[in-house]
């Protein structure tokens, strides 16, 4: 069964890789035969944490995308577009570095996909006025929610697992995480104009077009924005603060979703209209055929056989998990490799000595996992996410486009941390 698990998923992968058939057909397919074969039966799809579907994953996805729908129809995003274009004098670079900072500041507030459904309509809409290619904007954005999301328990998926299992909390995580997070962010920046070479000419005559615009004429209903401005806070909060009111960010969404609806009084087209059903079909089939790796034990085995090379030396053993999460992560995505590695890792911890040695253990792991989502287009869901995005407003962004750019971003904050870890828990620790 490991065999079949491996094999359709390798197939699955170079398809999707090829970007020349559906990647939302490759992974239904794909997880329709590991069912279809045995590998994986209803329980272990639908009802199982460790080998299924995460559901809070796509009904945290539903509920945010009909929450940014009804959010569109007030006019916020135009305003917000326009207000950052004349803050960047119609520069692309400046627009890009302004909307790369908020971007990584909300999403270590927010989760990542959070974010990236929320920024990402600006940046169609600024990119539409300057008349440039909106594909390099979305792709630093997503980086750049994959490198803020770091930095607190909240911004990404895997460090909600690993806090769980390690006993972490939010202000562990905002000590430990954001002094490398903010290193990597300022590289990133640097690195900006050269790894988006060429994405920055603009025509004079748009940006003075632009810069003679009054952004408060967009918003269009300014009663519905009110709404939403309130709906939108209680959302945030709790997200912010669910381990406190113990209701998932998936729910959240929702009741957030289902509150607005009623308000709004819009019709279902409007308020369906932002839902990316492709994108949610995707995540749903490449959950199964991950579940089959899980269950077959391939994940594990993985893990466990590059973790026992170290012979217990605690430095061999964080760079280890640093250096094998970050590429393992970017294949098949932060989310269930954290969920299978961090029993192991907590194995590893308890042989280790030293309180400092044990949690570098853990923040080699979130590292690891967080920055190598960057790695490939379907390393974290918020990669999955902005790609649909872009391919539904025209602006196609090919898995190797975007892996091309990850990977040299990853290489970097891998690098890093590599360094961060060492002189911080074993050099000055």
């Amino acid at each position: 069964m490991a065999v079949l698990a491996i094999t359709v998923f390798v197939v699955a992968y170079v398809l999707i890789a090829s970007d020349r058939v559906d990647k939302t057909l490759v992974a239904l397919a794909g997880a329709a035969i590991v069912v279809a074969i045995g590998v994986v039966g209803s329980e272990e799809v639908f009802y199982s944490r460790e080998t299924g579907i995460d559901w809070d994953v796509i009904f945290l996805l539903f509920g945010m995308m009909i929450i940014v729908s009804v959010l569109r129809q007030t006019g916020i995003f135009e305003y917000i577009a326009i207000w950052a274009a004349k803050r960047a004098n119609g520069s692309p670079l400046r627009i890009m570095i302004l909307l790369v900072l908020v971007t990584a500041f909300a999403s270590a507030l927010l989760d990542n996909v959070t974010t990236v459904l929320l920024i990402a309509p600006v940046t169609l809409l600024v990119c539409d006025r300057l008349e440039i290619n909106a594909a390099p904007f979305l792709i630093a954005e997503v980086l750049a929610s994959n490198i803020g999301g770091a930095s607190t328990l909240v911004g990404d998926p895997p460090n909600i697992i690993i806090a769980s299992r390690a006993g972490l909390t939010f202000n562990d995580f905002l000590f430990h995480m954001s002094p490398i997070v903010l290193i990597v962010l300022a590289v990133f920046i640097t690195m900006l104009p050269r790894l988006f070479r060429g994405a920055f000419d603009v025509d004079p005559a748009r940006v003075a077009d632009v810069m003679s615009l009054e952004e408060r004429e967009a918003i269009r209903d300014p009663a519905l924005l009110v709404k939403c401005g309130v709906v939108l806070v209680a959302v945030f909060t709790a997200f912010i603060g669910h381990s406190v009111l113990h209701i998932e960010p998936s729910i959240v969404a929702l009741l957030g979703a289902g509150v607005l609806i009623v308000i709004s009084r819009l019709d279902r087209s409007d308020y369906l209209s932002g839902v990316e059903w492709p994108t949610l079909l995707f995540f749903v089939g490449l959950f199964v055929m991950v579940g089959a790796l899980v269950k077959t034990g391939v994940v594990d085995q993985l893990a466990r056989a590059a973790t026992d090379v170290t012979g217990g030396n605690a430095l061999m053993t964080v760079m280890l998990v640093l250096g094998v999460s970050a590429p393992v992560s970017g294949i098949i995505d932060n989310i269930p490799y954290v969920a299978t590695m961090t029993p192991i890792v907590n194995e590893l911890a308890a042989g280790l000595q030293g309180q400092a040695h044990q949690e570098a253990l853990w923040w080699a792991l979130a590292l690891g996992a967080d920055f190598g989502g960057n790695l490939t287009a379907v390393g974290a869901s918020a990669n999955v996410v902005m790609l649909g995005i872009a391919r539904r407003a025209g602006n196609p962004i090919s898995f190797w486009d975007f892996t091309r750019k990850g990977a040299v971003v990853t290489v970097m904050s891998i690098a890093l941390s590599a360094v961060y870890l060492w002189l911080r828990y074993f050099v000055f620790g």
